[in-house]
């Protein structure tokens, strides 16, 4: 297997397919040249981690594609004021990314979040991988006027969202089309329909 050599496999990922992609901030650069994505595959993957496609871990979890991840980092727009809830779809990769540029980011997983029993709230929450709904415990842990980024799946498509609550509803709106690992812990429940 060939040796992975980090620091220009990075260079490309950000030449080659970030700043195509229109991913051009520059704190989400730095961000993305500064966490190894090595680090968050396993050790059999780590000579593809920067590979323009989601990186299989196991279990059904997926490393998402580096313009995933920097396309929800720009919509996310965090600020040194914000306190980060992310969603995690199997690495602590996005949590890396985001962590120095808020005051606090918290991680949890896909299962938790649907959990019932918290009551604390931020201002910004980012679900790391595609879901077909929000559910009503992952909504209440957004505060008032705060911020979600998730991908969202609608009719097989998956698509990044951002939302922000207002008068405690949570909408979102679909802002790109691309290809994000589906966390199905967020399934609709199947229905039959005429």
């Amino acid at each position: 297997m060939t040796e992975l050599n980090a620091p220009v496999a990075r260079k490309a990922m950000i030449d080659s397919q970030l700043r195509t992609s229109g991913v051009n901030e520059e704190y989400v650069l730095a961000r993305m040249n500064a966490v190894p994505r090595e680090n968050f595959v396993p050790a059999e993957a780590r000579p593809v981690a920067y590979m323009d496609r989601a990186v299989p871990l196991g279990d059904g979890r997926y490393l998402s594609s580096p313009v995933v991840h920097g396309m929800m980092l720009t919509e996310a727009a965090p600020t040194k004021d914000d306190s980060v809830l992310v969603v995690e779809g199997g690495t602590q990769y996005f949590a890396e990314l985001i962590g120095p540029l808020v005051v606090d980011v918290q991680q949890i997983s896909a299962e938790d979040a649907l959990a019932k029993n918290s009551r604390k709230t931020f201002s910004l929450i980012v679900v790391d991988g595609a879901i077909e709904h929000l559910p009503d415990s992952l909504a209440k842990r957004l505060a008032e006027n705060g911020r979600i980024i998730t991908g969202i799946v609608e009719n097989g498509v998956t698509r990044i969202a951002s939302g922000r609550k207002v008068a405690g509803s949570v909408t979102l709106q679909a802002v790109h089309d691309i290809g994000i690992p589906v966390l199905h812990e967020f399934d609709q429940a199947k229905s039959w329909s005429f």
